[in-house]
């Protein structure tokens, strides 16, 4: 594949493959030399124009461990706080020639835009952009749920499993993501917010939806329950209208103990980060044996170098 732009284009077997090159990945980081000379004289640009701790680590680190040349971008103290556009920008990395962009933006479509444009012949990875995609979020926690729950073996997906998302949808690019790929590799997914924090047509994704975070724990048990940062920079001001109050949101959507005590003995707990710890998850739940939290950290680097290998070396998925 040339690009990765959103969940959306992996169908089931692509995805599966994607899958098990990380796993592939992932064995290579268990050596006491880490570092493959897989993309050695390739050059990666992280062009990141939001703030970012663990994506923007994670794909230095998986470019690096591939061999490649790592630059990383900030508006800050770039032209682009002179005014320079995407375009312009795009540009001139592409006179650079680099080889691979690694683009965070807050536009929706701002990734897809760059790819389909003649700005650069770079591949393009999606790592987040607006309220719309975060396609290897939603890899890293394929793969994290498939090695707990399946044991993480080739060829292997997520049927027969329950995945529940929880709390700001409106505002989750991980929410999106995690609905097309977890539904392309057979798991049921359930949804569970305020009507607020619920994005509109939300009913024509293939999830159920749920108001009641108890009811829905109930009637919809999870294997696996992700639990949303509530994006309060993405609101209008601390609540933003969106709800009542921090507590009342913390009350009835927050992972708590009595709500860690209903969950299936071998359910994941699991959360995208950052966190909003004692809103919507309890440090208890965040850091107790069910928590996979640190895993999904780990697994995005053995991600993210596969995406890299697959793209910047036009290198087919297994079986294709």
């Amino acid at each position: 594949m040339k690009h990765l732009l959103s969940a959306a284009d992996l169908g089931h077997d692509q995805a599966v493959a994607v899958l098990d090159v990380a796993e592939e990945m992932a064995a290579t980081q268990a050596r006491e030399i880490k570092k493959l000379p897989t993309l050695r004289g390739k050059t990666v640009v992280n062009l990141f124009f939001e703030d970012s701790t663990r994506t923007r680590i994670s794909f230095e680190t998986a470019a690096k461990r591939l061999s490649a040349d790592v630059i990383n971008f900030s508006p800050k103290g770039s032209s682009v706080s002179k005014g320079e556009s995407l375009k312009d920008t795009v540009l001139t990395l592409g006179a650079m020639h680099t080889d691979g962009i690694v683009v965070r933006h807050p536009a929706s479509g701002a990734p897809y835009q760059i790819a389909h444009s003649t700005w650069t012949d770079a591949s393009v990875i999606n790592a987040g952009d607006g309220t719309h995609q975060h396609p290897t979020q939603s890899l890293l926690d394929a793969m994290t749920i498939r090695r707990r729950l399946k044991g993480g073996q080739a060829g292997q997906d997520l049927s027969g499993l329950a995945v529940m998302i929880v709390g700001d949808v409106l505002h989750s690019r991980v929410a999106r993501s995690g609905v097309d790929l977890f539904t392309a590799l057979g798991a049921k997914v359930t949804l569970v917010a305020p009507a607020t924090l619920l994005p509109v047509g939300v009913e024509a994704w293939p999830a159920e939806v749920f108001h009641d975070l108890d009811r829905a724990l109930a009637e919809a048990p999870p294997d696996a329950l992700m639990m949303l940062r509530v994006q309060r920079e993405r609101m209008s001001s601390a609540g933003g209208g969106f709800f009542p109050s921090p507590q009342e949101y913390a009350r009835e959507y927050g992972l708590d103990a009595p709500r860690l005590a209903a969950l299936a003995p071998h359910a994941l707990v699991m959360h995208p980060g950052p966190m909003n710890r004692g809103l919507e998850i309890t440090s208890e739940a965040a850091d107790g044996a069910r928590s996979v939290i640190v895993e999904q950290v780990a697994n995005g680097v053995a991600v993210r170098m596969a995406v890299l290998y697959l793209t910047l070396t036009g290198a087919k998925e297994p079986g294709a």
